[in-house]
């Protein structure tokens, strides 16, 4: 559970919600109905184990969010998949009601799903293959069998396979890495600074020397405070 601001809603739930369902619970301290639905809607979503994600938003302090929400009552419990909401309900439920709402955004997982499971597992091949015979674009089998495929060298088969699906953090990550690894970049074992320096005087006119720089702060990622500095540095030798 995550307590979600006006500042940080876009990561923490919008972008969240490309990978799993988000549920957000918009409540405030003196909500009395608030303090009653809170931990029944932490229990059941405990209870996926990570399969829905939970958000709690006080719109006392957060009015933008309750403003984008349109929210004129609360508790107001709202369920979020690729960016977009798909169900919602106002005021305190009993937990079975709460349940059947939290259950309708995890359906029971199909069999390419406990292929996918298994080849993760057991760290092979096989199984995700043929997941992906029974659902062709099955983004778990792709992602899991491109990580798989890159870490053997096959660089050029993963990228053929990550593009068949909706671009993700995940799949961006993936494309970043074969593409570095097709060029014979180790990101774990060199200098990244160095590499971005060298870097940045070519990607004005070098699209490969730029694809590499975007590249390689992707492999960064947005926590690391060194990406938000090269990322202004970029556009500072692009504008």
């Amino acid at each position: 559970m995550i307590d979600v601001t006006d500042a940080t809603f876009e990561e923490e739930v919008l972008r969240r919600s490309l990978e799993r369902p988000v549920v957000v619970d918009l409540w405030a301290p003196w909500c009395g109905p608030c303090r009653t639905l809170g931990p029944v809607i932490e229990r059941v979503v405990d209870a996926t184990e990570g399969a829905v994600a939970l958000v709690k938003v006080n719109i006392d302090e957060n009015p933008v969010i309750a403003g984008s929400f349109q929210v004129q009552s609360i508790p107001a419990v709202f369920a979020l998949k690729d960016g977009k909401v798909v169900d919602a309900f106002i005021g305190a439920q009993p937990e079975d009601a709460v349940a059947e709402f939290v259950a309708k955004l995890t359906p029971a997982p199909s069999e390419a799903d406990l292929l996918v499971d298994e080849g993760v597992r057991a760290g092979t091949e096989e199984p995700l293959r043929k997941a992906l015979e029974l659902e062709p674009d099955h983004e778990g089998a792709i992602s899991a069998l491109a990580a798989m495929m890159i870490a053997g060298g096959d660089t050029d088969g993963a990228i053929a396979l990550l593009v068949r699906i909706p671009e993700t953090p995940q799949t961006r990550l993936l494309l970043a890495e074969a593409r570095l690894a097709s060029q014979q970049v180790d990101v774990d074992g060199a200098d990244v600074d160095a590499l971005l320096d060298g870097l940045l005087d070519r990607v004005r006119d070098d699209t490969a020397a730029r694809q590499e720089f975007l590249d390689l702060l992707e492999t960064l990622g947005p926590e690391d405070p060194r990406t938000n500095g090269y990322r202004k540095a970029l556009s500072a030798r692009l504008f």
